[in-house]
């Protein structure tokens, strides 16, 4: 019996990713490249797809089949329906773009920079709704303590949102601290916390073993990666994907800092005046201790 299909693009990718784990190797190699190259489902062949996918064609259309669709056609219609409706064009900005590649290589490198930004950004937003976010937001004002995670390039920024958040909510932690790890900072954990864990490839075992500790204490996750396919993403309550696109060697982080900056909007909007409140104390607090700078005499 087949279930009613999704209607849209994001939800027979949330469908997709959602049943990843339950799949074959096969099955799962083939749903992880349409994760990961979901632009490309409209335009590219099931021969094309299966080939860089390194499956058989009929493994596409089994994959299609397990979602409820007839085939693998029938599974690329929202793809393909989307692509006719089409995205907003916006030619003022490429003319812009153009003209910041001419002067040599640096030039043509600021240039590359700045669409990619722009891009990371772009999908970010296209891909996510302000429902998903308000859903995150309000299981961190909820939550007894939300523990947010990162490690490497995330620490500091995962740092940056409990610092800020817990002015508004006083209620959020930052993991791990410093000389332990991060199911260590779980230790007190239970149901009425949540987890906020983010994790970029080459994914960090530490943050795939927190996750794995917090869904054990019947914590709500909020997931924060690079791809569909992500191993934090399979069990978190909320499923955020980032693009980090760049054309340097090390991983953007701007789309992840939007992210966090919106959810961290969400937070003092949905929290209330008591949110602003607590903000404005801890600032008047600060000027009132003389940390901030100023020329006008103590």
């Amino acid at each position: 019996m087949n279930v009613p299909l999704p209607k849209s693009p994001a939800e027979v990718l949330a469908e997709l990713a959602n049943r990843l784990s339950s799949f074959t190797p096969e099955l799962q190699k083939a749903a992880t490249h349409i994760l990961e190259n979901s632009n490309l489902v409209s335009v590219s062949s099931i021969r094309k797809m299966a080939q860089d996918a390194d499956v058989k064609p009929n493994t596409l259309v089994r994959m299609a089949r397990t979602l409820g669709f007839e085939g693998y056609e029938d599974f690329r219609k929202p793809f393909r329906e989307q692509v006719i409706r089409g995205r907003e064009d916006f030619p003022d900005r490429a003319r812009w773009l153009q003209s910041l590649s001419k002067g040599g290589k640096l030039a043509s490198l600021y240039a590359d920079m700045a669409a990619a930004s722009i891009e990371n950004i772009e999908s970010l937003f296209s891909d996510t709704d302000a429902k998903s976010v308000k859903a995150a937001a309000d299981a961190v004002i909820k939550a007894r303590t939300t523990y947010v995670l990162g490690v490497g390039i995330a620490n500091v920024i995962a740092g940056n949102f409990a610092y800020l958040a817990g002015m508004a909510v006083g209620s959020v932690v930052a993991i791990p601290r410093d000389g332990s790890l991060p199911v260590d900072g779980l230790v007190r954990a239970n149901k009425n916390d949540v987890l906020m864990a983010m994790t970029f490839k080459p994914y960090r075992r530490e943050v795939v073993e927190a996750v794995d500790v917090a869904v054990a204490h019947g914590m709500k996750v909020i997931g924060i990666s690079d791809s569909p396919a992500s191993p934090i993403l399979a069990k978190a309550r909320h499923r955020f994907v980032v693009p980090m696109d760049t054309p340097q060697f090390f991983t953007s982080t701007v789309a992840l800092t939007a992210l966090l900056e919106t959810i961290m909007a969400f937070v003092v909007a949905e929290a209330g005046p008591e949110a602003v409140s607590n903000i404005e104390r801890f600032h008047r607090r600060r000027h009132e201790l003389g940390i901030y700078w100023s020329e006008e005499p103590r």
